[in-house]
């Protein structure tokens, strides 16, 4: 429960504010009119997400044992990659996501109504399907429980409350802060992730040593104790680990954790300037 709540609380911030600086930029500026196209445009990315994760769970329905695993392993293995993408992104672009946003839909606006909705479609879209992907991926290597499925429900409903503040002005975030640490636990979290994929080709007979232990603790980390399950809930920890899922848990986490701390927690830049006619029109909104 604990790790997927953490991904749909992240996954979910990272949407709740895409769409809380589209609409507070709209207000803002006067152009109130065009929040249903926002809207529009958000409900369609929040259909597509859904969409894909009912595909995920029911398609591979029916297949044999190893068609689901092979399945399985493919699609953790795209996860860990799409989420790594997001990490390195938003670790690097999140003190400027706000103006980036508001350059992208005034941009948008300056092309017509169609423009706002592909653009809220996208800018929520990738959001949504990355964290369907990678929760259905989660939930998966958690087992049938219902455990993951509440964690990231929590999670995504918490984000959902906190946009909502965030934008009311309410409670103040250090975003910088949040995606730094939530990237590291997330690096951890895909590493896990990863090892299990490679375990699901392994056991539909694609990779090899699939019996070939590099370590086995089951007596000191039994799977039924409770630091068995917290373990392989959050970090997808096996008793039993194969030497290819070592070597592949090591070979992502420890280059990965070290690019992607060398990266969000030097100094960068300051954000970039807001787009001339933007600044325009918060002018003219300021002076009315």
């Amino acid at each position: 429960m604990l790790a997927n709540y953490l991904i749909g609380l992240r996954e979910g911030l990272e949407a709740a504010l895409v769409v809380s600086i589209l609409v507070a930029y709209l207000v803002r500026t006067d152009r109130r009119a065009l929040l249903r196209q926002v809207w529009f445009g958000v409900g369609i990315a929040a259909g597509l997400s859904i969409g894909l994760g009912a595909l995920l769970t029911l398609g591979p329905q029916g297949l044999s044992f190893e068609a689901q695993e092979a399945i399985g392993g493919i699609l953790s293995i795209v996860a860990v990659g799409l989420i790594t993408w997001m990490i390195f992104w938003m670790g690097k672009n999140a003190r400027h996501l706000k103006s980036h946003l508001e350059g992208a839909l005034e941009n948008a606006l300056n092309v017509g109504k169609g423009a706002v909705v592909a653009m809220a479609l996208l800018a929520v879209g990738r959001e949504g399907l990355e964290t369907a992907l990678f929760l259905w991926a989660g939930i998966t290597s958690a087992g049938s429980s219902w455990a993951p499925v509440v964690g990231a429900s929590l999670g995504i409903a918490t984000a959902i409350a906190l946009g909502f503040l965030m934008y009311r002005g309410a409670v103040k975030v250090n975003l910088r802060t949040f995606f730094q640490w939530t990237g590291v636990f997330l690096v951890l979290v895909a590493g896990g992730v990863l090892a299990y994929g490679v375990h699901d080709l392994q056991e539909a007979g694609i990779l090899p040593g699939l019996h070939t232990l590099a370590f086995d603790v089951s007596d000191a980390v039994p799977a039924g104790s409770v630091h068995g399950t917290l373990l392989k809930g959050v970090f997808n920890f096996s008793p039993q680990t194969t030497v290819l899922e070592a070597v592949a848990w090591v070979a992502y986490v420890v280059p990965v954790m070290w690019l992607f701390v060398r990266m969000a927690f030097r100094s960068g830049p300051p954000a970039p300037a807001r787009p001339a006619a933007a600044q325009s029109r918060d002018l003219a909104a300021a002076g009315a």
